[in-house]
């Protein structure tokens, strides 16, 4: 199993998500792949392109909605060491 950079995070005893993981089942279902391999992507980019290159890039690529890409950019950037834009 590969090593990832950024992993969703383990859902809360009361189940309630807030912030942009919330929007990690609806991106899940309406995109139909794992959010694993969305914050994968996103980590990837991140490494040479601002935070809204990577949303336009989301929107562009995958035809993504604006609110979904932020969700996962912003949080693959919250969870990376050294977040600077």
């Amino acid at each position: 199993m590969p090593e990832h950079r950024v992993t969703p995070p383990t859902p809360p005893a009361d189940g309630k998500v807030y912030g942009p993981a919330s929007y990690f089942p609806s991106i899940e279902k309406t995109y139909g792949r794992p959010i694993q391999d969305w914050l994968d992507l996103a980590a990837d980019r991140l490494d040479t392109e601002r935070h809204m290159e990577v949303v336009t890039w989301l929107k562009t690529e995958y035809g993504m909605g604006h609110g979904h890409a932020n969700a996962i950019v912003g949080y693959v950037k919250a969870q990376l060491p050294g977040d600077s834009d």
